[in-house]
This record gives structure tokens, C-alpha cells and sequence, in this order.
């Protein structure tokens, strides 16, 4: 027969070895990405620019579970300070992570400067850059994406690829 302490002692180390054998560390690296994205893709050109108020291109770098995105946008409209409306044409960068679930790109990061570290003021946005893409098509030349908050599109060319190697978080 066993004492009040015993049977404590036993539930206490059973339910701990069952804690530690239900959990499992998560690696210490980056994550592996989808495959078929590695690389960089281009906006070489917008339909209707010309009758646009506004327009972005985009210049992505996915790499691993990462992207690097670099958004030039042209715009009639002044939506700025005078300093930084810059005659209607501006640059903006972004990163973070991505993840593809379904058809949709979701991309999570911050807004950067240039050198892609930290932007927390100055011209144009900062902060959270959160945005979700469908994907309506891809090939090895070409990914085709919608921005599912304004429904533009995104025609993106191939033009390098890039090879996964994890780093270390």
C-alpha cells in the first residue's frame, strides 16, 4: 500500500513524462519556404497605367521562408507632404516572412529603408506591412497574383533563382 506522498510523487512524474514526450522543440532555423517561389520576380509592366491615379510596382526576393519586396509607386495625386511627394514618384520597402496557404500569399513583416533595416519614420508608410495575394497562376517564367484588398494585379517575371539555406534564427 502506498502513502498520500508516494501516490502524489508517481501522478506528478507520469504526467510530467507524458508533458515532455507530447512536446517537441521546434528547430532553431528558418523555414524551408515553398519551392516554387524561390527567387526573384519582377513587375516589368503595368496594364492601364495611363489611366491610373496611382500605381505600384513590385520587385519581390523570396528566399527560403523570407521575402525582400521593393514598391515604386507613381502617382498624379499628392498624397504626401510636399518633401516627400517627390514629383509623383517614391520608393518604399518592405520584409518579413511569408506563408502560402491554398492559393493564397500571405505576406507578414515591417515596412524598411533601402538597406531593408527598420523604418520607424519618415516619408511614406512604416510600421506593419501586412498584405494577401491569391495566386491565379504560376509557372516557371511567371506568377500571376490578385492583392485581395484592392483586387489589383500583379504580373510577375522570373529573374533569378534563388537557392534555400536555412540560417539560424
Amino acid at each position: 500500500m502506498m502513502n498520500k506522498k508516494g501516490l502524489y510523487f508517481l501522478l506528478f512524474t507520469f504526467n510530467f513524462l507524458l508533458l515532455m514526450l507530447s512536446c517537441s522543440r521546434l528547430p532553431n532555423v528558418q523555414g524551408k519556404g515553398e519551392t516554387f517561389l524561390q527567387g526573384v520576380w519582377n513587375q516589368d509592366s503595368i496594364g492601364n497605367k495611363e489611366q491610373m491615379q496611382s500605381y505600384t510596382q513590385h520587385k519581390f526576393r523570396f528566399t527560403c521562408d523570407s521575402f525582400y519586396v521593393d514598391l515604386v509607386t507613381y502617382s498624379k495625386v499628392n498624397y504626401y507632404e510636399e518633401d516627400c511627394f517627390n514629383n509623383g514618384e517614391w520608393k518604399e520597402y518592405a520584409k518579413g516572412t511569408y506563408q502560402v496557404r491554398n492559393d493564397t500569399l500571405m505576406l507578414i513583416g515591417d515596412f524598411t529603408k533601402a538597406n531593408y533595416k527598420q523604418k520607424v519614420s519618415g516619408c511614406y508608410r512604416h510600421g506593419r506591412y501586412l498584405i494577401n495575394f491569391k495566386v491565379k497562376s504560376w509557372n516557371a517564367e511567371q506568377l500571376q497574383l490578385e492583392n485581395l484588398s484592392d483586387q489589383t494585379e500583379v504580373k510577375l517575371n522570373f529573374k533569378e533563382k534563388i537557392t534555400c539555406v536555412q540560417k539560424a534564427l
